[in-house]
């Protein structure tokens, strides 16, 4: 997970929202400024929190997922969120599933040795598969008991809406930071900004630091969520096709890239790929750095 370095002569604003902690830094001399510009960053966050959750009835995924297999109408930011689903579904040849959220039931990766039984798995895999989906623009149809989950998408999403939403208001430098996926708006005026890495080794603060103007890394990793039995260790990350833990996956991926959801897609793959990660962030010739 990625976190801004604390520069000098920058407004914070922290919050909570999507379950994470988030902060908006703003470089200027305004404070009334940087109070607005902030405020607004937050307010984006928490209306995309709002709209797709899956767990409260405020907005469409709720709707989608509680439809008893009728089709539901979704708006045209909805549509195009739906839409980028399905092109990364078939990109990764179906390991990212936004089907897939039902395996919560089964798995809880919580550092124990619980490791669900086959059977168990086995008996979600039928709720399982974009494929099964009759996504016709702009009508959503799920099958009944299906659930779609757009939280591999929308906090990357909301980070991108958030300065986006900023930089028309305001064009100080400014940087977006939800949970280690962030991005700014552009370079400080002094340089670029200081992004610490988390570290995998409990003792250490940080793994380093990276330096970016204008752009986004997002993270992906396991080094909090995964269970451990018998010296073996059962990563977070999920391939739907099977239901099972992806075999070898490195221990965390950080990507650079133009927008935070370029970002988050890219490090979510290479996540998938297991052991081809590398290989994989080569060839799409992507800034990224990869902790095994």
């Amino acid at each position: 997970m990625a976190k801004p370095a604390k520069p000098s002569g920058v407004h914070k604003h922290r919050f909570t929202a999507m379950g994470t902690p988030c902060e908006v830094q703003v470089e200027t001399r305004n404070s009334k400024l940087a109070t607005e510009l902030a405020r607004i960053g937050e307010a984006e966050a928490r209306r995309i929190e709002e709209k797709y959750t899956r767990y409260k009835p405020t907005g469409i995924v709720w709707a989608i997922n509680n439809a008893g297999g009728q089709p539901v109408e979704v708006d045209e930011e909805t549509a195009g969120l739906i839409d980028y689903a399905g092109q990364v579904h078939a990109l990764s040849e179906g390991r990212f599933d936004v089907t897939s959220g039902v395996l919560r039931r089964a798995w809880k990766f919580d550092g124990s040795d619980r490791v669900p039984d086959a059977e168990q798995v086995a008996a979600l895999m039928p709720l399982i598969g974009w494929g099964k989906v009759r996504w016709e623009r702009p009508r959503l149809t799920l099958p009944p008991g299906m659930e779609i989950d757009l939280g591999g998408i929308c906090k990357e999403y909301a980070v991108d809406r958030a300065a986006m939403a900023m930089m028309a208001q305001g064009d100080c430098p400014a940087l977006v930071n939800f949970g280690g996926d962030l991005r700014t708006t552009r370079a400080k005026a002094n340089g670029r900004w200081a992004v610490a890495i988390e570290s995998l080794d409990p003792a250490k603060a940080a793994g380093g630091l990276l330096h970016i103007g204008e752009g986004a890394i997002a993270t992906s990793g396991d080094a909090k969520r995964f269970l451990l039995r018998g010296g073996k260790r059962y990563s977070h990350i999920l391939d739907p096709r099977t239901g099972w833990p992806v075999e070898g996956p490195p221990r965390s991926v950080t990507v650079a890239a133009r927008t935070c959801v370029q970002a988050g897609t890219l490090s979510t793959l290479a996540m998938l790929l297991g052991p081809g990660a590398e290989a994989f962030l080569k060839a799409e010739k992507a800034e990224a750095w990869v902790l095994w």
